[in-house]
């Protein structure tokens, strides 16, 4: 899987998962534009990347709100072509019981999580057609597949991101674009490293594989979604839950 002289996008990489799905394609290769909401937010993923051994990819910092449209239109601008991988992991979260939860926080999530990657989508699909190739990959998580109490709006989110990359994956296949989700389970990040030894250890113990996942367990499934190894590979969602979901 050696990305060399492609290009990819991957919204939402200041840190965490996105920021290794960045690492993982600028290791292989690629020139990777990173996007994050604020000037900075991106520093500490380019320092890493240039730190990378001689021979991987470069990359770049842009700031862009994913929910605003003339933010998408911007990427799609500041790239000056269409990204040969394009991968949607900007997201949001604003947890609360259903009969507590408020329509702006609701909005929020779905507006980040859902209407962004349509629009990012829509910013590049007519480049890539043009291109007649690329690789869309969406981040979901596992709870838009079984839901999850106090996350409604999230896990309405990412079940609308497996319905919206279903359809698009026909709408596009005819044009050599693959489409596919790639839906984490718990992920080693700040917010699980902040909770309580008894909580981590109850959560583990719904893991099969008996360990929360790394970043970069789910950066690797997203360069294979990426690679000619994928490419009759489109409209699926790729579980990497440590066997989690039954």
């Amino acid at each position: 899987m050696n990305f060399t002289g492609k290009l990819a996008l991957v919204t939402g990489a200041s840190r965490g998962i996105g920021r290794a799905i960045a690492l993982e394609l600028a290791r292989r290769g690629a020139e990777v534009y990173c996007t994050s909401t604020k000037a900075g937010g991106c520093d500490e993923t380019l320092a890493a990347i240039a730190a990378l051994p001689t021979g991987s990819g470069k990359g770049h910092a842009l700031v862009a709100d994913v929910a605003k449209a003339a933010d998408a239109q911007q990427l799609a601008e500041a790239l000056g072509r269409a990204p040969d991988f394009l991968v949607n992991n900007a997201g949001v979260t604003r947890d609360g019981l259903f009969l507590r939860m408020s329509e702006a926080d609701f909005d929020t999530v779905l507006d980040t999580n859902l209407r962004g990657a349509f629009l990012v989508c829509k910013a590049f699909a007519r480049g890539m057609a043009k291109a007649r190739g690329g690789r869309i990959v969406n981040v979901g998580s596992v709870v838009g597949l079984t839901g999850n109490a106090g996350q409604a709006n999230y896990a309405a989110s990412k079940a609308g991101l497996v319905g919206l990359s279903k359809s698009l994956a026909q709408e596009l296949a005819g044009r050599g674009i693959t489409v596919n989700v790639v839906a984490p389970g718990f992920i080693q990040t700040d917010m699980t490293a902040a909770l309580p030894a008894d909580v981590q250890e109850a959560m583990q113990k719904q893991i099969p594989l008996g360990r929360f996942g790394k970043p970069e367990d789910v950066a690797g499934v997203v360069a294979f979604l990426c690679s000619e190894a994928a490419a009759y590979v489109t409209g699926q969602t790729l579980v990497v839950d440590g066997g989690m979901t039954k």
